[in-house]
């Protein structure tokens, strides 16, 4: 609009310079249709006018030429920020997943596979949380320099984000072959990293998926690599680990029992069993240890040992353990006196700083006196988080309740925690108690016919023997309570009784019981 402007603005100022100069030169003598612009002059106008419609339509020309230009490379540009990583300049996520679904739609020759490889780095997050963030994006681009050299020519490297990275390898031959391009990338990683006057040991857990073997579209194999890569990472160290079935089948029951799990502690289908603690002495009961029981509508009973772990990793445990310490307070609060309740407290359970507060308002909501709790902790999460541990167990112990160190002889506690800590109680673990008879190896001893072999496993149950009997009269010297878990037959009870251990728990005694086989049980004060 403005060049018509100026067009327009010109030829109105050449025309009235045209009426202009002949009225001036005939003034007084030209009639009205002489006042009129003669044929020479409108040519020259028309000629200005032709030139300034080229010199503007030039000058549009150029300007649209360098529109067009600056146009293309903001694409070009706009292109490699959107399959490009800005920091190591690898491909990202985006062209990755471009590449894959074009392998994908390009089978491999026949005997021939397309392999695709994540990897993380096992101590990156420590690498950002001391050195920084900066130090860290080094050690990434350092990273990928490193992936790039480890790779066939033609093999795709992304940074999918963080310090996550994926390899497409096209036409390997097979899994050799891909397990061969994953120890290359490994033994690139392995020497130390370089940052400044700073030295970082690089650790890579490797998941690795084919196609078409393992699955034959974009998410499933990146979903079965990733699987495999959570298999590589749980060794700590550098380690290349393919796609198997049985992980497939594992993640998808975790994942149904963790679906299941949060219905279930909404519906109050977990509840409080209660396994007996016996005088070795009287066969008395002088306690329950109040375990967590998963009774399932269709599946059945689900054991701790399936949905306790995937419970801390979901976030459920506190709830859970809450929900099963307020019944079995509820239910111990019948018993008589003298009886005690026992309850575990788990690992992740230590970094709830509310933990002991909450323990003694229920303690507090059901009327349970704090001295006939007892906490059980492990060997192993004492020593862990020794801190965390200490804080607990000293507001418990202060308000009464009993601390028990559990699983001992399992950890590595010194004479130093066992006094440090005031316990009451430790447990022997059972695996002591099954070796000191023998039973794990009866099999063994059954179909043995080596002299040799049989002597090896005497000499065995005869160490475990001498060990459970220096773990009682350290206890004993402590002043401690000795208990001993996992009895199963009299031999067990009468080699612990001449230990000196003073109380046990196991199948020879009971099974765990409901809430109302307690009451039953101690009517006849025996189990």
């Amino acid at each position: 609009m403005s060049d018509l402007s100026i067009v327009i603005a010109t030829v109105s100022v050449g025309l009235y310079l045209a009426l202009e100069y002949d009225f001036f030169r005939n003034e007084g003598h030209e009639t009205l249709q002489q006042e009129t612009v003669e044929l020479d002059e409108a040519l020259l106008i028309g000629g200005v006018l032709a030139l300034l419609l080229l010199f503007f339509a030039i000058r549009r020309h150029r300007e649209q030429k360098r529109e067009i230009a600056r146009r293309t490379a903001a694409e070009k540009q706009i292109r490699v920020l959107a399959f490009q990583d800005t920091l190591t300049g690898l491909a990202n996520r985006r062209q990755f997943d471009e590449a894959l679904r074009a392998a994908i739609a390009a089978p491999p020759r026949e005997g021939a596979c397309h392999a695709v490889l994540i990897l993380d780095l096992n101590s990156f997050k420590q690498i950002n949380d001391i050195h920084g963030h900066a130090v860290g994006d080094e050690v990434l681009t350092l990273t990928a320099q490193r992936l790039l050299s480890g790779v066939r020519e033609g093999d795709l490297v992304a940074r999918l984000g963080g310090d996550e990275f994926a390899v497409l390898a096209t036409h390997v031959m097979g899994p050799d072959a891909a397990a061969n391009i994953g120890r290359r990338i490994i033994d690139e990683l392995s020497p130390p990293l370089l940052t400044g006057q700073i030295r970082h040991l690089i650790a890579s857990g490797i998941g690795v998926a084919l196609i078409p073997f393992d699955a034959v579209t974009a998410e499933e194999v990146f979903r079965k690599a990733d699987l495999a890569l959570y298999r590589a990472k749980e060794e700590r160290r550098s380690a290349v680990h393919f796609f198997e079935e049985v992980l497939d089948r594992r993640m998808r029951e975790r994942e149904w029992v963790e679906r299941e799990l949060r219905s279930a502690v909404v519906s109050g289908q977990i509840r409080a069993l209660f396994e007996p603690t016996v005088d070795l002495r009287t066969r008395q009961i002088t306690g329950f240890e109040a375990l967590p029981h998963w009774l399932h509508p269709t599946a059945g009973p689900i054991s701790p040992q399936r949905f306790i772990a995937i419970a801390e990793e979901c976030g459920l445990i506190h709830e859970i353990m809450d929900h099963i310490l307020r019944q079995a307070s509820e239910t111990a609060a019948r018993w008589p006196s003298h009886v005690r309740l026992s309850i575990d407290v788990l690992p992740v359970q230590l970094k709830d700083r509310s933990l002991a507060a909450r323990i003694l308002e229920i303690l507090r909501e059901t009327g349970l006196s704090p001295n006939r709790l007892e906490i059980e902790i492990t060997e192993a999460a004492l020593v862990r988080d020794l801190e965390s541990a200490k804080l607990l167990l000293g507001t418990l112990r202060d308000e009464g309740v009993r601390i028990a160190l559990d699983n001992f002889g399992t950890g590595y506690s010194s004479l130093y925690h066992l006094r440090n800590f005031k316990l009451d109680k430790i447990k022997i673990d059972s695996s002591f108690i099954r070796a000191m008879q023998g039973k794990e190896s009866n099999q063994s001893v059954a179909h043995a016919h080596d002299g040799a072999l049989e002597r090896d496993l005497k000499a065995e149950q005869e160490e475990s023997a001498t060990i459970v009997r220096a773990l009682v009269g350290l206890a004993h010297g402590l002043g401690l309570t000795i208990a001993a878990e996992g009895i199963e037959d009299p031999n067990q009870q009468s080699s612990l009784l001449l230990t000196g251990c003073e109380q046990g728990q196991g199948n020879l005694y009971s099974q765990p019981l409901s809430a109302e086989q307690t009451v039953d049980a101690l009517v006849g004060r025996t189990a």
